[in-house]
């Protein structure tokens, strides 16, 4: 695509009259063919379907809301033939000769009539969502007043998913994100074929689903005190008698409201209860499922952790459940009996990740019950305590999935395996015949830094828009033949949330590197390339901007790479557009437009200085100006 086409787009925004639709499509379709003839839409769009179909037609009824805005209404004439100047025709096919799958679909542009055809309401949903795309975000009048038509190319599109399993997963219990936010946020996520939504319900910070059985997990796991800034040691505990105000629960009737929500969307649901680590919530409404049964309070994002280099820690405040007391399983079945019949998913997510076993190292009790059922170490302890909650959740008719700490000690048969340690507990997991997805960290977690310190906020690891692109689920084939890919599902991203307080800060931090993982999860390989996905990300920051949406731009911004050469610092920057130069200034000067044009690695002189440096395309700036201390360029020597 050229820097021509997306001018033309961004003026179309500014009133132009016609739309000549190229390929801008996120995630890139499995094959894209221009044909002859065109479509035009104007006021209306007149809605042919094959057959009756409940589900379609609330998908329908949902994208005749989107177009709205645009001007444009969707007539139905109740299955004949519509009058109206452009047609929407839609079929479900019997044959599925080109391999569709549920979620695939086929979209033909061509004199007046767009045809969406597919074998599932999910390959329909995913067709409009392609063709909401080939329209503009919004639509502007003329002095008139009038909506100037948009004319679309006439092309054909066959597409369907790599992966059956794409994910993201959103962070409800260390910040709370009301009902309406969160289906906010599946909206925009099954826009880019996002089909898993995995909802992290409970953890230190706050318990979030009501469970009729134990009404205490809300009335008292689900607030803490109010606490601002960042999570750790600046956050203090909560004071004696001091009121738990922040927080907030969904209701069962809220949570059925979502599913519902998130179905009209090709968007399945998967409750995250995470046990029996991240527990503190719970154990402040049942201080007895702990092994010392000390009073709790929940956690407002304070330190209670040590953590160490070697990756180990060490907790100062008991978050874990008692896995030798026969309460704690009778207490998770009933949670787990009330979880499934909420959600009609076929797995749920029990946790198991980061699971301290220094209380249970030190209990009595514990340690006799392992000495009682031959339980070796604390590993095993944990897989025992996995092998149980797998089968009260496998007795609910549901599977389990688990983070990769649950295969430590053994693995539960019939658990499927979230690899978030990397991808090496997803291979050992198909190797063992058990299903996988995989959400690597340095791949897919986008609560991680994603561009230069100095303007965005410091996390424990950095996570670029080009590392999220290069994110292949798959095992590479010829070094894993002992590995069959029908069990590695597929993946997703993850947003913790210790740091986002808000929906619109959640989105800042998800996209655009979520276009990345989606294009990973529903693209060929073959077709990824990563400079054509930059030239379609600009187009969808418009769309996000006319949305009144704002994501990161921080791709826009230069990297700053610090080496030493002998005793001489060596500053290099990166850009990763073309088109764009850079300016700076190391003398601490202003204003950085009048300073150096970036060619070539330069040296950082000795002295108090700073380094300033800020985009430019067309003699204008783009994205924000970084500006890096001496002390800061000197940490960054690589």
């Amino acid at each position: 695509m050229t820097r021509g086409f997306l001018t033309f787009v961004f003026a179309l925004f500014l009133g132009l009259n016609v739309l000549i639709a190229q390929h801008t499509i996120i995630p890139h379709p499995v094959n894209v063919e221009t044909v002859e003839g065109s479509v035009t839409v104007e006021s209306e769009i007149g809605l042919v379907l094959d057959q009756e179909n409940e589900l379609i037609s609330t998908m329908l009824d949902n994208f005749s809301s989107e177009l709205k805005p645009l001007g444009i209404e969707m007539s139905s004439g109740g299955g004949a033939e519509s009058t109206a100047a452009t047609l929407l025709r839609i079929t479900l096919k019997e044959e599925d000769s080109v391999k569709l799958g549920k979620e695939g679909y086929e979209l033909h542009l061509a004199k007046g009539v767009i045809n969406l055809e597919a074998i599932e309401p999910a390959g329909v949903f995913n067709g409009l969502q392609t063709f909401r795309q080939l329209l503009p975000q919004t639509r502007v009048a003329d002095e008139e007043g009038n909506k100037e038509p948009i004319v679309l190319e006439g092309m054909r599109i066959v597409d369907y998913p790599r992966f059956g399993w794409r994910g993201l997963m959103l962070d409800v219990s260390r910040h709370f994100f009301t009902v309406e936010e969160v289906k906010d946020y599946i909206d925009q996520m099954s826009k880019y074929k996002f089909n898993v939504f995995h909802w992290h319900l409970t953890d230190d910070e706050g318990w979030r689903v009501e469970i009729k059985a134990f009404p205490r997990l809300t009335e008292v796991g689900a607030w803490r005190v109010e606490r601002h800034g960042r999570f750790g040691s600046q956050r203090p505990y909560p004071k004696k008698n001091e009121k738990a105000t922040y927080g907030g629960f969904y209701t069962q009737e809220e949570v059925k409201d979502v599913i519902a929500y998130a179905a009209e969307r090709n968007v399945t649901i998967i409750p995250e209860i995470d046990v029996p680590g991240h527990s503190m919530a719970l154990l402040a409404a049942y201080p007895e499922l702990s092994t010392r049964k000390e009073l709790k309070f929940v956690n407002p994002g304070s330190k209670f952790a040590n953590w160490f280099d070697d990756g180990t820690f060490e907790m100062t405040i008991e978050n874990t459940l008692d896995p030798s007391n026969p309460a704690v399983y009778a207490f998770l079945d009933m949670i787990f009996g009330e979880i499934a019949g909420l959600f009609p998913s076929d797995y749920i997510h029990m946790g198991g990740d980061e699971c301290y076993h220094g209380y249970w190292e030190r209990d009595e009790k514990v340690q006799a019950f392992m000495k009682e059922n031959g339980i070796k170490d604390s590993h095993e302890l944990q897989s025992y305590f996995v092998k149980r909650v797998e089968k009260i959740i496998s007795d609910k008719g549901k599977k389990m999935i688990g983070w990769d700490e649950i295969l430590e000690g053994g693995l539960a048969d019939g658990a499927a395996v979230m690899s978030w340690r990397g991808m090496q507990g997803g291979i050992e997991a198909a190797r063992s015949q058990h299903e996988v997805v995989m959400t690597p960290k340095e791949f897919v977690y986008l609560d991680y830094t994603q561009g230069d310190y100095s303007v965005e906020n410091k996390i424990y690891d950095d996570l670029s828009l080009e590392k999220a692109y290069s994110f292949d689920p798959m095992p590479n084939p010829n070094l894993f033949v002992d590995i069959d890919p029908e069990l590695i599902l597929g993946g997703q991203g993850n947003l913790w949330t210790e740091v986002i307080p808000s929906l619109q800060y959640a989105y800042y931090m998800t996209y655009p590197r979520a276009f990345a993982i989606s294009e990973s999860l529903w693209s060929p390989l073959a077709a990824k390339d990563f400079k054509n996905f930059l030239s379609r990300t600009e187009v969808h920051f418009d769309r996000f901007d006319q949305s009144g949406r704002s994501i990161a731009k921080t791709i826009y911004e230069p990297e700053v790479i610090i080496k030493m050469e002998g005793k001489k610092m060596m500053c290099t920057i990166k850009t990763s557009f073309e088109d764009i130069e850079v300016k700076y200034t190391i003398d601490n000067t202003y204003p950085v437009g009048t300073g150096k044009k970036y060619t070539e690695t330069f040296e950082v002189p000795p002295g108090d200085l700073k380094l300033r440096a800020q985009s430019y395309r067309d003699g204008e700036p783009i994205g924000r100006m970084l500006i890096i201390d001496r002390k800061d360029l000197e940490a960054r020597v690589k």
